[in-house]
Order: C-alpha cells, then structure tokens, then sequence
C-alpha cells in the first residue's frame, strides 16, 4: 500500500554518507567463527525536502559472506545508483540494487532501512504504524555463546539471576559437548526458564539425530539452523525424527528459500533477519508467505546497534505473525553505545517511542571518529 501511495511523490535524494560503523566489544563466538567487533555499516541517505533516512547493517561474514569492507565498496556503487532519485519508491530502488548484484543482501539492508525511514517520516509516522501495525509487548532472549559446559552454565546462572525468561544457547562445536552443555545449564537453572539453542550450521545430518534425540528431554522450544544450508533435502528426514521444533535461519535468505523449505515440509519455524534477506522489503515477503502457511517467524540479527534493533522491533510490531525475538544484538558485548534514541530495553523488554520513522540515530561526535564517504 505504501508503495502506490508514493509512487508519484517528487523526493529527490540529494547525497548519501557511508560510514564504516565499527563498534568494539567482547569477543563473540559460535559454530562457525569468533568476532571480535561488530562490523556494522551506517547510511544517511538526506534528500531535498529536509528528511534524513538512516539505515543500519551488520555484516556477519561467516553466514551472509559480506564483511565491513565489502559492504562499504558496494554501498558506494549503490549511492551513485540512487543519486537524484526518488527515495519514496521503494520497491523500484531496490530492484535497481538487485539488477545491479545478485545477492550482498547485508549491504542491501543499510540502504532498505534508511528508505523506510524516510517513508515514514514523510508519512509522519513511527515505522510500525506506517508498516501497518500497533504497539504489543516484545520481550527478546539473551544468548550464551559456546564456551566450556561449566562456563556457559555459570552464564545461564547469571543470567537467571538477572530475571532473564528466555536464554539461547549456540551449540554446534561438538555434538557430544553439546549434550553436557545443555545438561548443564538445566541442572544449574533448572526449568522454569525457556531454553532455545543454535547450531549455526554446525552439525552433520548424524550429529544432528545424537544431539536432537538427546537433547529432547531438557525441554527445548526449538533449535536453530541444525546444519549446513547445502543440507536442506535432509531437514524433512530430521523434523521427522528431533523431538524438538526446527528454525530454519541461514537456510533462508529470501522469499524463494522460504517457499522452498515450507513446500518440502523441512523447519517448523523460520528466523527473518535484515542481513539476510535485504532488509524489510523482503522480509514483508517471507513474513507472508510464512503466514499463509502457518509458520510463525522469530525476528533475529547479526551484531547491530540500536539503530537497526529499532527497525527490527518496529517490524516486529507491525507483524503479528512475529512471535519470537532474538533481539539482544546489543546486549552481547558491545563496549559502546553510540545511538541516540532508539528502542531502549528495560530488563528484556523492549521499549518503543512514537517518533517518525526508524527514530534513532548515531551521536555525530562519534561519527567524526569514523571512516567515511559522502556520494
């Protein structure tokens, strides 16, 4: 609807910066790698009627084959191709980045996001209101990153303690350890808190079986991505046998992956997150069709700040069929935060404010210590 409404609105975009948006903080680490800051990237798209878009994205090269350099390359090429035309059109400006590169969905993203803000300031809206949606209680999980089973446990205590309902737990090192790990944290917290974990593709299909099987008896509410994307014909084998409902996460990128998996029966739930698909633009499109089919839809992230987090609770409440959030990006060693205002969490629920737009936005002071372009 949004589409047709601005389609014939005379906005020009004007300039775009790009910055290298770089944020220390403590090492973080899954199945597939450590990262040892978050390797974002920040775009200002300012156009000639005064309304500034930001946009976000985190680049996570292990899983969506970006890093920060090659996003800050492509966001180059991807300003020049914008320059003096009309950020209202969403769905043209971004199939002008899709015709332009197959994939580089992180990168994307940035741009994606920063033309929602510009629509819905236009509109004079908050974001989810302009999505279509209203206000509802959004309480994310925290995550525990795989260390040795004693470490992770003394984390979920920490954790409890704190009055944390929701821990996840990455796994997918060793499936054997796995299993000791989550025994574990359940001996240490016992039950009353809900545990979900994250192989980030880290199994094999016979890892997957021992650790699943083993596994059911701890009251898990799902597992993410089990194994390798490569390995999707698998995952109606596996549903059929894990005791535990499986997300699919790197297996769907796009709209396409999620028809796919949904049509061979092969993930009970499906993780949408900016980075992957594009940005909110076709997360709309796998959110429908995982609708329609009814999968519920957990919205994720990479390592964004409360730039992008905000954008993601604003999606998440304008889309019902978003039931769970993975939403602690920020909370997962971050050394620094830049944003001003923004979603705030209070415990680990988040808070929205009714500003236009996104509503958040990076301290220019920190700006000024950044690399960074203007097209």
């Amino acid at each position: 609807m949004y589409l047709k409404k601005n389609r014939h609105s005379r906005m020009q975009i004007t300039e775009i910066e790009i910055y290298k948006y770089s944020i220390p903080m403590v090492p973080f680490t899954i199945a597939t790698g450590t990262m040892h800051s978050a390797q974002n990237l920040l775009v200002r798209i300012q156009t000639d009627q005064g309304i500034t878009g930001v946009g976000e994205c985190s680049a996570f090269p292990m899983i969506a084959a970006e890093t920060q350099a090659t996003c800050y390359e492509m966001a180059k090429d991807f300003a020049s191709i914008w320059k003096h035309k009309d950020p209202l059109d969403i769905e043209a400006r971004m199939n002008e980045l899709d015709l332009f590169t197959a994939g580089n969905y992180t990168a994307k993203s940035a741009f994606d996001l920063a033309l929602f803000d510009i629509a819905a300031k236009s509109a004079n809206q908050p974001l989810y209101q302009f999505l279509g949606g209203q206000k509802k209680r959004i309480e994310s999980d925290l995550t525990i990153g795989i260390d040795s089973p004693e470490k992770m446990a003394a984390t979920a205590i920490d954790f409890y303690n704190k009055g944390v309902n929701i821990i996840k737990v990455k796994l997918g090192k060793n499936a054997k350890e796995d299993i000791e790990r989550i025994k574990q944290i359940r001996e240490a917290i016992g039950y009353s808190t809900q545990i979900r974990i994250d192989a980030n593709q880290g199994w094999s299909y016979e890892d997957a079986i021992i650790a699943l099987t083993s596994l059911g008896k701890y009251d898990i509410a799902f597992c993410e991505q089990p194994m390798r994307k490569w390995n999707d014909e698998l995952l109606p084998a596996l549903m059929s046998i894990s005791p535990i409902p499986i997300m699919a996460d790197e297996s769907v990128f796009t709209h396409h992956d999620a028809e796919r998996l949904i049509r061979n029966r092969a993930c009970t739930f499906i993780n949408i997150k900016f980075a992957k698909s594009g940005g909110i633009l076709e997360a709309i499109k796998i959110n429908k069709i995982a609708e329609a089919n009814g999968i519920a839809c957990m919205m994720g992230g990479m390592l964004e700040s409360r730039v992008a987090l905000t954008a993601k609770v604003h999606f998440a409440m304008a889309n019902q069929n978003i039931r769970f959030y993975d939403l602690d990006t920020c909370l997962l060693g971050h050394l620094t935060d830049p944003v001003v205002g923004g979603v705030k969490y209070q415990g680990m629920e988040l808070i929205l404010s009714d500003a236009p737009g996104i509503g958040a936005d990076v301290d220019p002071s920190f700006l000024k210590t950044l690399e960074q372009t203007t097209i």
